[in-house]
């Protein structure tokens, strides 16, 4: 397969060839193995201190013989710490135990448990073949809420890497075509639900990937563009090309860099 090749006007400069990473046919459960094997490795180990519920410094006994303890007294077995003492009077009040006072939780989070999960290397690359093939069929890209523009999927020359200004790039990719796609990330949303008191009140739609071959100033000049995302090639992943394990992003190649996936066969 064969895809266009535009200048920065959209003025057609010929054909380039798509490498054999695109030929893999599309499975969406591949996609989501590897997805949500990303996610989940990448979360932080989390949980409850080991002594929590259990730091009082003095207990009850139950044994019969020894001396002030709660046996006989016609109590229930509660785990039991001493508030006071008077004599062989003792005032007990119910501890450490998940349903008392200030006890310990029943099943708290544990943080040595192992929250990663792994996938194959080989069935990675699969899946990312999968993914890149998905970003290709229009199909897929507008089943995802995308604004295609026309003449999609193509590619762009290289003067798109040295692009230093924010302005200029959003000027350059409404001439390629990507104007409604901006206006629909641009906008953002409350969150319904508790999610708002928890740092993430606002939602935003994934938009534009763009892939370049190596670091270049666009990677700058285009961070603060809401929706846009530029990365490497060689640094790609499932979640990129398939956010929410949803294969089908917009996504925009610099003609070097699928240049550099065939040369250096990257996910082969």
């Amino acid at each position: 397969m064969k895809l266009e090749l535009y200048s920065l006007e959209k003025n057609p400069e010929g054909k380039v060839q798509l490498p054999a990473q695109f030929d893999e046919p599309v499975s969406k459960t591949l996609i989501a193995r590897s997805v949500i094997a990303l996610q989940l490795s990448s979360r932080q180990p989390y949980g409850a201190n080991l002594q929590a519920g259990t730091r009082s410094s003095a207990q009850v006994s139950r044994r019969r013989r020894d001396y002030r303890g709660s046996y006989g007294r016609g109590i229930s077995r509660v785990p039991r710490k001493v508030m006071s003492r008077r004599g062989t009077q003792i005032n007990f009040q119910g501890a450490f135990a998940p349903g008392t006072v200030k006890g310990r939780r029943a099943h708290p989070p544990k943080p040595h448990k192992i929250l990663a999960k792994k996938i194959n290397k080989k069935e990675n690359n699969k899946a990312m073949r999968s993914a890149l093939a998905a970003t290709m069929q229009k199909e897929y890209v507008s089943s995802r809420g995308h604004m295609l523009p026309d003449g999609y999927p193509f590619a762009v020359n290289d003067s798109i890497l040295s692009i230093e200004k924010t302005k200029s790039v959003k000027q350059t990719l409404e001439k390629l075509g990507f104007s409604h796609e901006l206006s629909r990330t641009s906008k953002k949303t409350i969150r319904a639900g508790r999610g708002k008191t928890r740092g993430r009140k606002y939602k935003r739609k994934i938009g534009l990937l763009i892939v370049v071959p190596e670091h270049c100033v666009l990677q700058k000049s285009a961070a603060n563009i809401p929706g846009i995302e530029v990365e490497e090639v060689a640094k790609l992943n499932a979640e990129q090309l398939a956010p929410g394990a949803l294969a089908g992003r917009l996504t925009l190649f610099a003609a070097s860099s699928l240049k550099k996936m065939q040369a250096e066969k990257l996910f082969m």
